[in-house]
């Protein structure tokens, strides 16, 4: 399987953020492709793009002449093509608690403050700053009160969500515990998810995959 890899990515993208942490997990070697989702109305509406991804989404991952869509779905492929290291469990009862640890933040937090929902809100709704800001804060400390309630005194939980190794929980988890500072949460509410985040921004592949370091990221002056 040696055809190129390449993702459409956005800097500030947490899902595209995990795919990033995925790919670097297994050591694979990628393109990035930036899509701006603010610049010009979002690139994200091209027609170019959309033909790419009908959904108007990052990320996307080509591999060869396959297209990939859905965070969760790449980073299972990938790990199905490229089994080594795993980014999941051995056993079938480990797989399904790490997937829905991946899905709590995919599927239930993530959801209700991506740029689509927070644009609605704003255009369509006149709902204002402030506000808008109060609705992402609600949500992610509704989900992180949970993940951390499930992870706290779970044999499982060790230095990641998962035992020894990082997995999808994890690449799911970092990119989350980013916004959730960059609108101001205070980690110190959830010791156990901050421990975890601090041990995976000790490997390469988190701190290679984070928001800042990327190619498109507006450059510090």
């Amino acid at each position: 399987m040696n055809e190129e890899l390449r993702l459409y990515s956005y800097w500030r993208s947490s899902a595209a953020c995990r795919v990033r942490i995925g790919l670097n997990l297994k050591g694979l070697a990628y393109e990035t492709v930036p899509v701006h989702l603010l610049r010009d109305g979002g690139e994200q509406f091209a027609p170019g793009y959309v033909a790419t991804n009908p959904q108007k989404l990052v990320p996307v991952l080509q591999h060869g002449q396959r297209t990939f869509r859905q965070s969760l779905a790449i980073l299972e492929y990938i790990d199905e093509v490229w089994p080594t290291p795993p980014l999941l469990p051995a056993t079938s009862r480990e797989r399904q608690r790490v997937r829905a640890l991946a899905q709590l933040v995919a599927a239930d937090i993530h959801p209700l403050n991506n740029l689509r929902v927070l644009r609605f809100l704003e255009q369509d709704w006149n709902v204002p700053q402030p506000e808008r800001d109060l609705w992402i804060r609600h949500w992610i400390t509704e989900g992180f009160d949970a993940f951390e309630a499930l992870l706290r005194d779970h044999p499982a939980t060790d230095t990641f969500c998962d035992g020894h190794l990082p997995t999808i929980a994890d690449c799911c988890l970092v990119p989350q515990v980013y916004n959730a500072r960059r609108f101001g949460l205070d980690m110190a509410r959830w010791p156990t998810i901050a421990a975890i985040e601090q041990a995976c921004l000790e490997l390469p592949a988190f701190r290679d995959a984070a928001p800042d370091r990327q190619p498109d990221a507006p450059q510090q002056s």
